[in-house]
């Protein structure tokens, strides 16, 4: 069983007729409930993030990987970053992120 904690919520009457109206088991229902509003919340969040993304990540997008590598020591590009990997990708202000070179 998953580590739980115990806690109190007060609810409207109403609010907790409708529950059990849909299920017997209330904190399963409210768990659930709770869960969902996170994830709804933390999808908000990313896409606040995405449309208005912080000033030196804008920057560190328009330099693009390899140039931010050459400003490392070479021991930690060859440890770190394989440039030659993976799928090129680029910053457009208004459309985000985007497959391809400039």
């Amino acid at each position: 069983m998953a580590d739980v904690d115990g806690m109190s919520v007060t609810l409207p009457n109403d609010l907790v007729r409708d529950i059990d109206r849909l299920d017997n088991n209330r904190s399963k229902f409210i768990a659930e409930a709770v869960r969902n509003e996170l994830d709804r919340r933390r999808r908000g969040e990313l896409r606040r993030s995405l449309h208005n993304p912080h000033p030196e990540s804008t920057e560190l997008a328009g330099q693009g990987i390899e140039e931010w590598t050459r400003g490392l020591p070479v021991e930690d590009t060859e440890a770190l970053v394989n440039s030659n990997a993976g799928t090129p990708v680029r910053w457009v202000s208004g459309e985000g992120w985007v497959e391809g070179h400039e």
